[in-house]
């Protein structure tokens, strides 16, 4: 066989692979941020076939609109709190089930993982009824120390229910990232921790100096995921337990794109709301991946 034959044979392998997947990307990617940045330009019912090019007025609207500016608010609320609750409890539990010799790890394994196989819609609907004021199990939980019976509304305050929607949020992000954890940290050699016993290390010593640095590109993947995931994906559980209220109070990008698209019609504005959680997933992530760089060590 020829040397030129050769090649274009192994371009031609190399091609079936990337040709199938770059018409997926274009497709379900490319082409979809493609026409939601055009109709961005447009004012559009979304319903009907005339479209009036306004420019960038859709986005002059955006950015004097106090909603929007409460829904960044919201979503990188969402964020911090969701990175700061999951990764401490999701690196509690994965530390503990896999340092320490519990008969039941396995058991506790699934128990946890179980919220990640739940829809979130299910999630959604199940801490709506956990925090309603006359049949919810909060206020039932809380009645029992008191003499009248607890009603609070706890979806209900307008300066404050968007800290009812981290519990949830948290609740159902554990389970996998705390199995991504144990992964990582079995991965670790066992000669690692037995070397730093000998020289007098406890457990704290030992999970500073050994643990987090071997599974820091994991922590990283998952404080990068938990952002990209609740920048583009808190709308469902927002818009089940509270639907952005009361008074918008808890509306995020995701849940105001949804209102002014297919309840207010104004698809050419929801298009330029959609541009926006673009641009900040971007932007956020970037500064994020900076701020987490840090040295990686291997395993030698």
């Amino acid at each position: 066989m020829n040397t030129g034959s050769a090649k274009w044979q192994r371009t031609l392998f190399i091609a079936s692979f990337i040709v199938p997947t770059l018409a997926f990307f274009s497709l379900f990617t490319i082409y979809p941020v493609a026409k939601g940045l055009y109709y961005s330009l447009f004012e559009w019912s979304g319903m009907s076939q005339d479209k009036e090019f306004i420019g960038l007025d859709n986005f002059k609207e955006l950015f004097q609109d106090p909603i929007v500016w409460r829904a960044i608010g919201n979503d990188y609320f969402l964020v911090l709190g969701k990175i700061i609750g999951i990764m401490v409890l999701a690196t509690f539990f994965a530390v503990a089930l896999t340092r320490f010799n519990f008969k039941l790890a396995g058991f506790m394994r699934s128990i946890f993982f179980i919220p990640n196989v739940i829809s979130v819609v299910v999630i959604g609907v199940l801490w709506s009824f956990i925090y309603n004021p006359q049949i919810g199990f909060l206020n039932a939980f809380l009645s029992l120390f008191t003499e009248e019976k607890v009603t609070i509304a706890w979806l209900g305050f307008m300066n404050h229910t968007i800290w009812m929607l981290l519990p949830p949020a948290i609740w159902a992000g554990i389970g996998f990232y705390m199995i991504l954890l144990i992964a990582a940290i079995q991965n670790i050699p066992a000669s690692f921790f037995e070397a730093a016993e000998l020289e007098g290390a406890g457990q704290w010593r030992q999970f500073r100096s050994i643990t987090v640095p071997l599974i820091w590109e994991q922590m990283k993947v998952s404080i990068l995921n938990i952002m990209m995931t609740t920048l583009n994906g808190s709308f469902v559980i927002v818009w089940i337990m509270t639907e952005g209220g009361p008074d918008n109070s808890t509306q995020v990008m995701g849940s105001y794109l949804y209102q002014m698209a297919f309840r207010q019609y104004h698809f050419g504005f929801a298009a330029a709301i959609g541009v926006l959680i673009l641009v900040l997933s971007l932007i956020t992530t970037v500064v994020l991946q900076r701020l987490l760089r840090n040295e990686t060590v291997e395993l030698s």
